[in-house]
């Protein structure tokens, strides 16, 4: 065990955002802060979404084109028979790359599992904190208190507007307020391949059953994530390697997470 378990507690809110009891709050909410390995893990967990690409191995080479040889005062480079045109040298027209990307090429980085966990456990503290969730540059209410736990009949929710206004009565859209008013137009040629926006991070929703209302009344939210508290992980709780997202758990997503990851800490 890293520490003495410290004892922290939180209060439920409902819909309204009412104070409905106070619950004592597993350990994981408690663990110290480790950036290196939310990081760490982060950038491999990062890894599993890239695609492989290749070259043909063939590319640039179909030609016949071979050097003229030496003393005919021209450059030596692979030249088409008849026509004279250099061909199949990288610095050619029409010519092989130099480098071609390779198919073969490992991208996805390997990660321990305790490490893994320690990331996820590390990135659940950090949402408790309020000072790493105002380091991310979120914006809510002073009277919001981390980390948020509400009922769970919030799961019961259905349109986008009931989540809106449930999150207006706890205290935190004015985070969504800040993302819509920062989607912004992608620089480059990205706005040609199918992601010409680029969106800020805004509140994640943690629920406990992935087959509620609010999943998909959520998911036209600007900014706003609803995942399961058994896949929640580090690309989750703290996107781009740094944590403290305005994160929002259900109360039996906090039962889930507490059965999955506690046991790492006393292994």
């Amino acid at each position: 065990m890293y520490l003495e378990p410290v004892k922290k507690k939180s209060v439920i809110l409902d819909k309204d955002g009412n104070k409905v009891k106070e619950v004592e709050l597993p350990f994981i909410f408690s663990f110290p802060v480790r950036k290196d390995i939310i990081r760490r893990v982060f950038l491999a967990e990062f890894t599993h979404s890239l695609q492989p690409k290749g070259r043909d191995p063939m590319a640039g080479k179909r030609t016949s084109a071979e050097s003229f040889g030496i003393n005919l005062g021209m450059a030596r480079v692979p030249r088409v028979k008849n026509s004279g045109e250099a061909a199949l040298a990288p610095n050619t027209v029409g010519g092989r790359l130099t480098f071609p990307p390779s198919v073969d090429k490992k991208l996805v980085e390997e990660v321990n599992d305790k490490e893994k966990q320690l990331a996820v456990i590390s990135a659940l503290s950090a949402t408790a904190d309020t000072v790493f969730v105002k380091a991310r540059g979120h914006v809510f209410k002073d009277s919001v208190s981390f980390p948020i736990v509400v009922s769970d009949d919030i799961v019961s929710l259905k349109t986008a507007s009931e989540v809106e206004e449930f999150l207006e009565k706890i205290g935190v859209y004015d985070d969504v307020k800040r993302v819509k008013e920062r989607i912004r137009i992608r620089a480059g040629k990205g706005k040609m391949r199918g992601r010409k926006y680029k969106e800020p991070i805004g509140p994640l929703i943690i629920v406990h059953d992935s087959n509620s209302p609010i999943v998909k009344a959520a998911r036209n939210i600007a900014g706003v994530d609803v995942v399961n508290a058994k896949d929640v992980s580090v690309i989750h709780l703290a996107p781009g390697a740094h944590p403290g997202r305005l994160t929002i758990y259900t109360e039996n997503s906090i039962k889930i997470l507490d059965e999955r990851l506690s046991k790492r800490l006393v292994s």
